[in-house]
């Protein structure tokens, strides 16, 4: 036992004296504490605060406990060295530990103990297997739980984020982050067979980022790899971090009508995308973010302004566009809710630079979806689906320098062109291109190898894809 925790862990259980007879002026200053206290909005419980279970979900770069309370509790988070350990202190809260096992070894944490403190304070101490950096707050009931102490552990050695590699050709690959909703303590919807979104979401996202690997100058990243929850703008800034040119966001919906039916397409709505806007112009000083490449935290109020109206008018037309190919896609292999793509005031979707869908694949709420939502073909159709919406959408719009903008010329029978940079020559793009430095000047009538910014070049056919 170490010293600084101090009757870190007893044994001995706790017992409650009740009392009979109290005085009526006792009971008088009792009621006015406890009216006073109510009107003050810190009203607390009668009784001690129930600890009802802990749950322990670990992410690449972060590990979450979740302590499910009766009621909400008041409590204290600190660290303790030598060796590394999170403390937390619940006041008046108690916890039977024959009736709730303890968590084990998850992430970073190595092993949780809990013990009584003076007071009637419960201590819940978290043995850690390296260095992490604390973080808590309290949850108000949802559909699946009740009242919640969340303590995320963000460990001190983050990893870097990955950029996607660059083509063979020396032509950029298209990266997609694929997003499965929800995960961890967060199941989303839960159907009636008692199937939950969070894993219906990560196998759909898993088959589509298959998909997406396979195809040719194209890349998938996934926001998460198992079954932990990642907060809304974390996933964003996965997303960005890997230069993702589209964001694919995949859920379930639910209804509390359980005919309800079919799958929905959604991109942000504008009235979410002006209050975004007004966000991202008041942290732009004290951020890092860039919006389309251009950095606002040098730009004046107007200027940034503009700059950033302009660059999310574009992200939400691309995402209406890529959103509209795949609920065509979809509408293959099973119902649509609506026919056409929907709006809505999601944080999943707010990244101002990258265009963003949200796919509800169907209704986890209807027994007959859910139960072809658990079906492993139904699941591979619906990949395969959402991959031909969003190769149509890219192949009808490649961006330039991309290996896809090459092969969509190659498919549509049309030459690539390229209009040169300063500084570029013949033998670099040959190179970029797959194509020989002759070919290049045959095609383009150069009788040398000098190149003048702005000069739109033919592009020839190169001997492989």
């Amino acid at each position: 036992m170490y010293l600084a925790e101090r009757l870190e862990i007893k044994s001995s259980r706790q017992y409650i004296v009740q009392q009979s007879g109290l005085h009526p002026l006792a009971v008088m200053r009792s009621f006015a504490f406890v009216l006073l206290t109510a009107l003050a909005g810190n009203a607390l419980a009668a009784s001690p605060v129930q600890v009802r279970d802990l749950r322990i979900w670990a992410s690449p770069d972060s590990t979450r406990l979740v302590l499910d309370l009766s009621e909400p509790v008041r409590y204290q988070l600190f660290t303790l060295a030598g060796p590394d350990r999170v403390v937390i202190d619940l006041e008046k809260a108690t916890l039977d530990e024959s009736r709730i096992p303890m968590p084990t070894a998850t992430g970073v944490v190595r092993a949780v103990r809990t013990g009584a403190q003076p007071g009637g304070t419960l201590r819940v101490v978290l043995d850690l297997g390296g260095r992490a950096e604390p973080r808590g707050f309290l949850t108000t009931p949802n559909e699946s739980y009740g009242h919640r102490l969340v303590v995320d552990l963000v460990t001190s050695s983050v990893p870097r984020p990955v950029i996607a590699p660059h083509a063979p050709t020396g032509e950029r690959d298209l990266v997609v982050a694929v997003d499965a909703g929800h995960g961890g303590e967060d199941p989303g919807a839960i159907g009636k067979g008692g199937t939950r979104e969070k894993d219906v979401a990560l196998k759909v996202a898993r088959l589509l980022a298959d998909r997406i690997n396979g195809e040719p100058g194209m890349r998938a990243i996934l926001t998460r790899t198992g079954d932990y929850f990642v907060p809304f703008r974390q996933r964003l800034k996965r997303a960005r971090d890997n230069q993702a040119d589209l964001f694919v966001s995949v859920h379930a919906d639910a209804f509390v009508n359980r005919s309800v039916r079919g799958s929905s397409v959604y991109v942000l709505s504008s009235g979410r995308a002006s209050s975004e806007a007004a966000r991202w112009l008041a942290d732009r000083e004290n951020a890092a973010d860039l919006i389309g490449g251009v950095s606002l935290d040098d730009k004046g109020d107007v200027l940034a302004s503009v700059l950033l109206d302009l660059s999310q008018n574009a992200v939400i037309s691309a995402s209406r566009e890529a959103a509209a190919n795949v609920l065509t896609e979809l509408d293959r292999v099973g119902d649509l809710k609506k026919s056409d793509v929907q709006h809505a005031s999601l944080i999943v979707l707010t990244s101002p630079d990258i265009p963003s869908i949200l796919i509800e694949t169907a209704y986890i709420s209807n027994p007959t979806e859910e139960k072809r939502l658990r079906d492993p073909v139904h699941q591979a159709r619906v990949a395969t689906a959402i991959h031909s919406g969003l190769r149509r959408y890219f192949y009808d719009n490649p961006p330039p320098g991309t290996r896809v903008a090459r092969l969509a010329a190659l498919e549509r029978g049309k030459p690539l062109r390229h209009v040169v940079s300063i500084g570029e020559s013949l033998t670099e793009l040959a190179s970029r291109y797959a194509v020989s430095v002759e070919s290049l000047q045959r095609v383009n009538n150069l009788a040398g190898n000098t190149l003048i910014a702005g000069t739109v070049l033919e592009i020839p056919a190169a001997s492989g894809t």
